[in-house]
């Protein structure tokens, strides 16, 4: 599949918040809102399309894609670029996710020139931490959102 990275529209941001994923990861669906909308379109979100032009997923880098409690319990103490990433729940558990994820990998590194990225994870995801730990993302911080616990996890590209 070739996939190729845009900007955020409106048309892609609100396709994003209809997107519905089976439990347990119905965790990660949003919610239809203006005030969704605006923080897909406001903040720095961008969308993954394949040669068809249509919606296989998104990424977000900056704090963006923190957990925003994670910051009150040092979670993000190290100044690294964070990243965040949603895959069309139609396409999930299909095989794709590695092919998706390298991608978004290979553009962050050649457009931000990072020499390290983070990303947090709900720990219950055993799917995407697998797949993160197999493209050499190691995890760092645990901590507990309400009843949600999570795992930052950093991949060093200089190592």
């Amino acid at each position: 599949m070739k996939l190729l990275v845009k900007n955020m529209n409106e048309e892609y941001a609100k396709q994003i918040l209809t997107w519905k994923y089976e439990a347990p990861y119905d965790f990660y669906n949003n919610e239809e809102s203006a005030e969704s909308l605006k923080e897909l379109l406001d903040a720095p979100y961008y969308a993954v399309v394949n040669q068809c032009n249509e919606l296989v997923g998104f990424f977000c880098v900056g704090s963006a894609a923190r957990v925003p409690y994670g910051s009150t319990v040092g979670a993000y103490l190290e100044d690294m670029n964070d990243i965040g990433i949603g895959m069309n729940p139609a396409l999930t558990g299909q095989g794709f996710g590695a092919e998706f994820f390298t991608f978004i990998l290979s553009y962050i590194q050649e457009t931000f020139k990072d020499e390290s990225l983070r990303l947090t994870v709900a720990s219950f995801n055993k799917r995407a931490i697998h797949l993160y730990t197999k493209l050499g993302f190691i995890k760092k911080v645990k901590f507990t959102r309400g009843s949600t616990p999570f795992i930052t996890m950093v991949k060093n590209f200089t190592a």
